[in-house]
């Protein structure tokens, strides 16, 4: 059952959460109008100190292009480039069916590929299936975009933000190290991590217990955003703890963003804290961070805002 709307709640019992307004707003955003909660913390309309914003989606390029009229990932492409962001990040699984450089170059490269040099991404299992060797065909095609530093997870910054890129698809201990050494490092107030798997999920995988040691880290480093693909849907939850428990005061919010590009799956079995879920959406998540926050909407490939969320504040 979707939990009772966080509105109803008073703003000082509930901090991190900023409480939309009943009437709607709209705004234009880079050529696509936007719908948006009247009195949200929106960093694409109040121009808030250090706002940037950022699309993201996972599972993207099937093998089809654009004279294909059923062929989704051309017209979300379309979004990004309205949009203009000042960076993607992009949840795995960037190419089908087993990410070959050739399937890169024919599908990813005609569309998502004219935002190359702005993408951040990540590994899902299709790069892994790569008959010509694990990661060969995401590594030759992204390059040292997706290798920074020689590794398939790295870490960068903007603004007040810190983010995570990960590799969920062999988390090693040496990665995790890497992480949770990243983690104590950074000097920045606000934290987002993205990593294919979702350790909560109503779709088709289901939650997938491979990323826990990762969500145990970022909990205890009061981080705020986590990002995930996999499961072909839209998903968000409330704030909550690496055991799934709500957690408003010191919880991650998960959004999962699986709707790129590839066919979509099923809601299996809805999870606790799960407060939004849409399927057969095809769109990109728009993210407004702040110095102090973030919210995001997501954007239909028809140009129409499908949900949004509320406005979060960091921990």
């Amino acid at each position: 059952m979707t939990p009772t709307p966080r509105a109803k709640k008073p703003l000082h019992k509930n901090p991190r959460i900023g409480i939309p307004a009943a009437a709607a707003a709209l705004a234009l955003a880079g050529g696509v109008l936007m719908w948006s909660p009247a009195g949200r913390a929106d960093a694409s309309t109040d121009h808030a100190a250090g706002a940037f914003t950022v699309v993201a989606a996972g599972d993207i390029a099937e093998q089809c292009t654009a004279d294909s009229s059923d062929c989704e990932h051309p017209k979300t492409a379309a979004l990004v480039k309205k949009i203009n962001p000042k960076f993607i990040m992009t949840m795995g699984d960037n190419q089908y069916d087993d990410a070959r450089l050739k399937d890169f170059t024919r599908y990813y490269d005609k569309t998502w590929g004219a935002f190359k040099n702005k993408t951040h991404p990540i590994p899902g299992n299709h790069e892994t299936y790569d008959p010509d060797g694990e990661f060969k065909g995401y590594k030759a095609y992204f390059g040292d975009i997706a290798y920074p530093k020689g590794k398939p997870y790295y870490s960068y910054d903007e603004g007040n933000w810190h983010f995570i890129a990960l590799d969920t698809n062999n988390l090693t201990s040496a990665e995790l190290k890497w992480f949770k050494d990243d983690l104590k490092s950074t000097a920045k107030k606000c934290v987002a991590a993205y990593f294919h798997h979702p350790l909560f999920s109503s779709g088709e995988h289901g939650n997938d217990p491979v990323s826990r040691p990762v969500w145990k880290a970022l909990y205890d480093a009061k981080a705020e955003l986590v990002l995930n693909g996999h499961d072909h849907h839209y998903e968000r939850f409330a704030p909550q703890n690496p055991d799934g428990k709500r957690d408003d005061k010191n919880g991650i919010v998960e959004l999962l963003g699986g709707m790129g590009g590839a066919h979509p799956y099923k809601i299996e079995e809805v999870q606790p804290n799960s407060q939004k879920r849409l399927t057969n959406t095809f769109g990109v998540v728009k993210i407004d961070f702040t110095d102090t926050g973030f919210s995001w909407d997501l954007v239909g490939t028809d140009g129409k805002t499908k949900d949004s969320s509320p406005s979060y504040t960091c921990h």
